[in-house]
């Protein structure tokens, strides 16, 4: 089993990227029709190993929720004229939260998924919500998509797939209170490699982050499937990683805002120890803080205190 590791669109510049992963989920399909050219324009860029897979536009799953038209059917064939612009297989197409799995949700997508069968594309679905995970309703998805041949995207951090076939797809966003504002430490990116392991008779599993560390997590996950160790967030640990985070904090700012900016990012203490930034800035006064300085000296003191 070959497990595929990127990000959802391009966090760093392409140049940086294709010398350091060779997938990419392309998210600015979600958002509008890229011409030709363009399309054109990436795949020469990328090197001929580069594998791209694309998200449907949201005319087919947010505005028309599902529904076969005239409308969705000239939708996929120009998403399913992208992917092979891009030479992609894979198409993603994700559902809004609001979507639930009623019958007539699942009738219009069974209809839907019939209809795109014939793109020659593998389909895959991210239905958002908890609701997807109740058992009656997960159930009556994994028989719908065995029926129509379609793989079931999830984030593997909260619950398995309804269907996989020659593929599994996850999509990661991160499991912190804001969605996407997120990190992933060493333990987390170690169980999620059991995850992968747990996923049986499929030849490839895609893994795609999604949070806001995206591009150094996807990094440290591919090196560590590849050596079975981690690389260091930084060069630096303790203070003078601390420091690297907050310097370019706009201040004056109060605990609770500097919570929100940065409280998602991890600290490396020292090699291999990883801590959220806000378990430390939760042990640092609660005021506001007007220079780098100041914040910093009280950081120390918390990481002392660990």
């Amino acid at each position: 089993m070959e497990v595929k590791v990127g990000c959802c669109g391009f966090p760093v510049s392409k140049s940086r990227y294709y010398e350091n992963l060779k997938l990419v989920e392309i998210n600015a399909t979600f958002y509008r029709y890229l011409n030709s050219k363009l399309l054109a324009k990436w795949r020469g860029e990328a090197p001929k190993s580069f594998e791209f897979t694309v998200k449907a536009h949201q005319d087919i799953s947010h505005t028309h929720k599902l529904s076969w038209n005239r409308e969705t059917a000239q939708a996929l064939k120009r998403m399913a004229e992208t992917c092979r612009e891009l030479d992609a297989e894979i198409l993603l197409i994700q559902t809004p939260g609001s979507l639930k799995p009623t019958k007539e949700t699942l009738k219009k997508a069974g209809k839907l998924f019939e209809k795109a069968g014939s793109l020659g594309l593998t389909l895959v679905w991210e239905s958002r919500g908890s609701e997807w995970f109740k058992p009656e309703n997960f159930k009556a998805l994994s028989r719908l998509l065995a029926k129509v041949g379609v793989v079931h995207c999830v984030d593997p951090f909260l619950g398995e797939p309804a269907h996989v076939s020659r593929i599994a797809y996850f999509r990661l966003h991160g499991l912190g209170e804001k969605l996407y504002y997120y990190e992933y430490s060493n333990s987390e990116l170690e169980n999620l490699k059991r995850k992968i392991s747990g996923v049986k008779d499929v030849e490839a599993v895609y893994v795609l982050f999604n949070n806001l560390a995206m591009f150094n997590d996807a990094l440290r996950f591919k090196a560590y499937l590849e050596t079975g160790g981690f690389p260091p967030l930084t060069d630096a640990c303790g203070v003078e990683a601390a420091w690297r985070i907050v310097k370019n904090l706009k201040l004056p700012a109060s605990k609770k805002a500097l919570t929100g900016k940065i409280g998602w990012r991890l600290l490396e203490v020292k090699p291999g120890k990883q801590y959220p930034l806000k378990t430390i800035l939760s042990k640092i006064p609660d005021k506001t803080y007007r220079s780098h300085s100041e914040l910093l000296k009280e950081v120390e003191k918390a990481l002392e205190s660990l």
